[in-house]
């Protein structure tokens, strides 16, 4: 007797909505991990953690600048990329940064006459989007290359940093491993 497929469509979540929505639980836990700075022994510079904390920073704002190029080069794409740059945005916040990347839902203006955060912000944007490929396809491909560069680095870096610090640069890094599914997923 053979086994033939079911004439009933499957039933439940598809695993791109459980992979979006164990990132967003991912975001959500990794506010809970932004407690004080992990103890590195005594020393006069900073600590491992917060150099791998900066570091982290540092590296979701450039990728959120990356997203933020890819969508003004292609604007088709702003509904699918949109909740991976905030959550990029948000990586970027708990490890102390998030600034410049957080930059789209601040005013344009600044009382102080500095330049803001947004307009300091879309001068990366807009040079990276020279970058960006043409195609859509390039793009996310672009893009997808950039999370899993940074997912790898990130886990690398699991072993420089005690407890708080590792569990939060793991999560962050499950979520970009995450993104890079989203990413390379074709529409369905």
């Amino acid at each position: 007797m053979s086994l033939s497929a079911s004439p009933y469509p499957p039933r439940g979540p598809r695993r791109r909505s459980l992979l979006a929505s164990a990132a967003g639980a991912g975001a959500a836990l990794l506010v809970g991990c932004t407690g004080g700075p992990d103890s590195d022994g005594p020393g006069n510079g900073p600590s491992a953690a917060d150099r791998v904390r900066a570091r982290a920073a540092r590296d979701s704002e450039v990728l959120a600048e990356r997203y933020a190029a890819v969508i003004a080069a292609h604007p088709g794409l702003a509904a699918r990329l949109a909740p991976l740059r905030e959550e990029v945005v948000r990586h970027a916040e708990v490890f102390g940064g998030g600034r410049a990347a957080s930059s789209s839902a601040a005013p344009s203006g600044s009382p102080s006459g500095a330049p803001s955060a947004s307009a300091r912000a879309a001068g990366p944007a807009a040079r990276d989007s020279a970058a960006v490929p043409a195609d859509e396809k390039g793009a996310l491909a672009l893009l997808a290359d950039a999370e899993r560069k940074l997912a790898d680095r990130r886990a690398g870096a699991l072993l420089d940093v005690p407890g708080e610090s590792a569990r939060l640069l793991a999560s962050v890094a499950a979520a970009g491993a995450a993104h890079v599914f989203l990413l390379t997923e074709g529409d369905g």
